[in-house]
């Protein structure tokens, strides 16, 4: 019997297998990237550089938790919290007494001023910052309010209650005014100069009896011995990672012969959501770079003090590079 047209088996219901004419060659390249020669070979010295990562990475795990003595600070408002990382164990301290916070908080009354009225000292028109300033005057009234009952250091009392009566002052008559410039706050900022040092130096002062008394105690603790390879990683934002004020009171505390190389400041963007860990990673690094640096470079001391510091390995040879005027395209 005669195959319908319609039928599952008629000619032209079957499928063609005559597809591969239809490829773009082009994409049969871009899709079959493995086939080519080239691309495997480099896969395979390419490989040698992803093994090292995974070999140092996993050798910076197993380091971090073998690292003691460690302390990790991490930086904040209240003038530190310091962790000691000894023989497995863990001790998180704020060592500074509150009065600390309390001087620093009205030492920043002319900052918080700045801070409503930056964004429009090209032009106070508008009115915009009337409103957050009253708000903020009225924090500073309640504080002003409450001061006497604080217990304070009687020298401090006095110079904050000065920068709070100031402050107060610029805020009402410039709402009356409604308007202001640069001069008439740099008016009221440097008027209160003088007792913003004074709640800077009564802020110091608690900060390092605090520090120094943990720091002591825990020199104890650790012992003598153990103490001279102490690690110090200080976690702090950009702004304030040169001379920064925990760096200062530890270093008196540490080796001298090591405190170069064992005091370490980590700026970061902001403090991390783990700070200890990310302390000691960043330290287990450091230390497994300083023992391969030795010991991968040992005929030239410059990469090596290169590979081991904070320089990047292909600094010098860039600058060398750069240096000369055939290579360098700006000349």
């Amino acid at each position: 019997m005669a195959t319908s047209a319609n039928s599952p088996n008629s000619p032209e219901r079957c499928p063609r297998n005559d597809h591969a004419a239809d490829l773009d060659p082009h994409d049969v390249q871009l899709v079959a990237f493995r086939s080519d020669p080239v691309r495997q070979a480099r896969d395979a010295v390419l490989a040698v550089n992803a093994d090292m990562r995974r070999n140092y990475a996993a050798l910076k795990a197993d380091l971090i938790g073998r690292l003691t003595p460690v302390i990790v600070v991490e930086n904040d408002s209240q003038g530190g919290r310091y962790t000691l990382v000894h023989d497995g164990e863990r001790e998180s301290v704020h060592p500074v007494a509150e009065v600390f916070e309390l001087a620093k908080s009205i030492a920043h009354v002319p900052l918080g001023t700045f801070s409503i009225l930056a964004p429009y000292l090209k032009g106070a028109q508008g009115g915009g910052w009337v409103r957050p300033l009253q708000d903020f005057a009225g924090t500073l009234a309640t504080a002003r309010r409450q001061l006497g009952a604080a217990d304070l250091p009687a020298e401090l009392a006095v110079s904050s209650g000065r920068i709070l009566d100031a402050a107060l002052r610029f805020a009402e008559e410039t709402v009356r005014r409604g308007s202001f410039d640069r001069e008439s706050f740099t008016d009221f900022s440097g008027s209160v100069y003088g007792d913003i040092r004074t709640t800077m130096a009564h802020a110091a002062r608690a900060q390092i009896a605090g520090v120094e008394a943990l720091l002591r105690r825990w020199r104890d603790q650790v012992g003598a011995e153990r103490w001279q390879d102490l690690y110090a990683v200080v976690l702090s934002i950009w702004t304030t990672s040169v001379l920064n004020q925990n760096t200062i009171i530890i270093r008196q505390f540490m080796n001298p012969a090591k405190v170069d190389t064992h005091l370490l400041d980590v700026p970061t963007a902001q403090l991390p959501a783990d700070p200890v860990l990310t302390a000691l990673d960043n330290l287990a690094r450091i230390v497994q770079d300083n023992v391969a640096a030795e010991l991968v470079f040992p005929v030239d001391q410059e990469i090596a003090d290169a590979l081991k510091g904070k320089e990047d390995l292909l600094s010098d040879t860039i600058q060398e590079q750069l240096a000369c005027p055939f290579r360098n395209a700006s000349s």
